[in-house]
């Protein structure tokens, strides 16, 4: 009988995005398949370290212990073919990693796939693959930057923060505030703060996250896994938010309202395994202290265009 992966979290990782492979890319792309090949096989033994995406991981399948069922699932999919996929699948196994299903495509795009292994979250570093899926809206992709320097946490929850608009919520208010100013944005979200707002590329992935909290003894409040939203906007907008995030049935652990405050400070606080944006201006700074994955828009959104 076939697996319905339907009914857990699924996240999809690129194997670049679960370890560090920045020597091997580079020998592939400055030396070509045969270097690539041979730099790999020679190198079978020695164990990969960890990547932007791989304490996210970790924690992740961790929960599947404390929760009273499996609720999470992890699909390593990468470009590497069965032959030059040996010293990831090593690795794997040597970070005692709780992952069964592997997509080894050699070369193809990892794209298509989604479908095929139900992903709701895709995380990559190989933009073609990121933007494809945005653009599909089959889930939620991230395009993820360099992890920070001896990034680790002793905290085994599960933490991972997203900006608000264009990310969890449409880009609609982001394009308000960029083409008529601040102080239209606001009145316009104040007059409308019981109208939710649409749902962004994020939205389906923290309702599915808001839910498998459920599957924990402690309750919502107390779960091993706390969500929280860091965006950059403050009163009077920020009512807007909170009363669609209870339009859709969604908990949050934490809001963080900061009105132009550098978010970076603040997800370091939190302790965050994982941030979403849209906008390199937060990226930046904040990926020198927690991982941090580029959501893109889409390639007909407005932000694009303009």
């Amino acid at each position: 009988m076939a697996t319905d992966l339907s009914k857990y979290l699924v996240v999809g990782v690129s194997s670049r995005a679960l370890f560090n492979l920045e020597e091997e890319d580079r020998i592939f792309k400055e030396e070509g398949i045969a270097a690539f090949r041979k730099y790999q096989n020679e190198n079978e033994q020695h164990l990969l370290k960890p990547g932007s995406a791989f304490y996210l991981v970790r924690s992740l399948l961790e929960m599947n212990k404390l929760a009273d069922e499996k609720i999470v699932e992890v699909v390593v999919m990468s470009r590497n073919s069965p032959e030059t996929g040996v010293r990831m699948l090593k690795s794997i196994k040597e970070h005692n990693l709780d992952i069964t299903r592997i997509a080894l495509t050699g070369g193809e795009p990892l794209s298509p796939y989604i479908e095929s292994y139900a992903i709701d979250l895709f995380l990559s570093k190989e933009a073609r693959d990121v933007q494809n899926i945005i653009d599909s809206k089959k889930c939620a992709a991230a395009l993820l930057l360099e992890p920070p320097e001896n990034f680790d946490t002793d905290d085994k929850r599960v933490k991972i923060a997203f900006d608000a608009d264009a990310v969890l919520f449409s880009d609609e208010s982001e394009l308000r505030f960029k083409n008529e100013g601040i102080e239209s944005f606001h009145k316009f979200e104040s007059e409308h703060e019981d109208e939710p707002l649409k749902e962004g590329p994020f939205a389906n992935l923290l309702k599915k996250l808001s839910h498998i909290q459920n599957h924990f003894p402690e309750g919502i409040k107390y779960s091993p896994m706390r969500l929280a939203i860091v965006t950059a906007r403050n009163a009077p907008s920020h009512m807007r938010v909170i009363k669609t995030l209870r339009k859709w049935g969604v908990y949050v652990d934490e809001a963080h309202f900061l009105g132009g405050v550098s978010k970076d400070k603040v997800l370091k606080a939190f302790g965050a395994q994982i941030f979403f944006d849209d906008q390199d201006t937060h990226l930046g700074p904040a990926s020198k202290w927690v991982p941090s994955g580029k959501v893109p828009y889409a390639s007909d959104s407005q932000l694009t265009i303009n």
